[in-house]
């Protein structure tokens, strides 16, 4: 069985909300994904009271070959679930079609990982830069097509992609534009 994480801030979890969030997103997940790893529920309480919709919850699904993000907000826990549990099933379902629709049914992407994977590290020159740096990520490359990058980049739910281009072996970037088209940035030389 994965892991199955709870998390909050400003917000006191008693058990009913716990069983609900069980039965509305755990049980929803393992219905329609194969080899989940580990599944993070982070439950959000917003103290502005100018915030109508101030509880938010944001799971994330942990599989073999990618992360799965859906974030939502409700007036109250429950709608909050019921919001963020209805996106991530679409986010799911979007996720196993494209694996569906290139031949590649319950993948979880092991080639890729068995090419081997590098941590992408910040360095920072100055101090002065570093001051305005206020997190670092550290994560894996994997070589993948831009198409699969784009996927990758919406389950996450980001504006932009790094990866490395299977086509061409080079690091790449991928971006949601203004005109909600996607760009791809690759290095010249």
């Amino acid at each position: 069985m994965a892991e199955f994480i709870i998390k909050s801030k400003n917000i006191e979890l008693d058990e009913k909300i716990r069983n609900y969030t069980g039965k509305k997103i755990k049980n929803k997940i393992v219905k329609i994904l194969d080899k989940v790893t580990k599944t993070e529920i982070k439950f959000i309480f917003e103290k502005n009271p100018r915030i109508n919709l101030n509880n938010k919850v944001e799971v994330t699904v942990f599989t073999a070959g990618t992360v799965i993000r859906a974030t939502d907000s409700g007036t109250d826990v429950f709608e909050a679930v019921d919001k963020v549990s209805a996106k991530l099933e679409r986010l799911i379902k979007k996720y196993k079609e494209k694996l569906v629709s290139r031949g590649r049914k319950n993948s979880s992407r092991k080639e890729f990982e068995e090419a081997g994977e590098e941590n992408l590290k910040s360095k920072i020159a100055s101090d002065k830069t570093k001051d305005l740096i206020v997190k670092v990520k550290t994560f894996a490359l994997k070589p993948i097509t831009p198409e699969e990058a784009v996927l990758e980049m919406e389950l996450l739910g980001h504006d932009f992609f790094v990866f490395i281009n299977s086509d061409t072996g080079r690091t790449a970037v991928v971006y949601r534009r203004k005109d909600q088209n996607y760009g791809l940035i690759e290095p010249s030389t």
